[in-house]
């Protein structure tokens, strides 16, 4: 169950000893459903973090034309170019996985990285470093993104949106 809303308050159950997390929810109708599956389970996995808008498609298409005169100045393609930036200033996790699982791995994420062999009890494993792809990136991230493609378009020579055009782009994503 995944929803949007705000935290509403706490309370300590004193007998118990159990804290109690209450939270309002804005999309009722997806809720109500979810709650009954969820209701009787003795555990769940919970996490809440700040909620951002998804990146814009403005955001998208400006990254997009960025990486084009990047790749038309070092004469490669921008696809090339697009997974060089991901990896200087995109976001990543490291997990670990058996060996044979590695080729499979690196059929699902954008781009990944063996970063070496390790030993999980007694098991040989392949730790890697995995870059999610910009269509995964909120506003927050997405803004990171760009801001290190356009340091890059600096030291090429390319010319960019102003800082003033660059912040206003980001005012319209949410992004301060």
């Amino acid at each position: 169950m995944e929803f949007t809303g705000q935290i509403k308050g706490i309370t300590n159950d004193f007998v118990t000893g159990e804290l109690n997390i209450i939270f309002s929810a804005n999309e009722k109708s997806l809720i109500l459903p979810e709650y009954e599956k969820l209701k009787d389970c003795k555990k769940l996995r919970i996490k809440a973090v700040q909620y951002r808008e998804k990146r814009s498609l403005d955001a998208n298409a400006y990254l997009w034309v960025l990486l084009q005169k990047i790749a038309e100045v070092l004469r490669t393609d921008k696809w090339s170019v697009y997974l060089q930036m991901l990896k200087r200033y995109g976001q990543f996790t490291y997990i670990v996985v058996k060996q044979n699982a590695v080729d499979g791995v690196k059929k699902q994420w954008r781009e990944c990285e063996e970063v070496g062999e390790i030993n999980v009890n007694g098991t040989e494993a392949v730790q890697m470093l995995c870059y999610y792809g910009s269509s995964t990136y909120d506003t927050k991230e997405m803004s990171v993104l760009i801001d290190g493609v356009v340091s890059e378009c600096k030291e090429l020579g390319i010319e960019t949106l102003s800082p003033d055009e660059l912040g206003h782009l980001k005012a319209l994503w949410g992004v301060e």
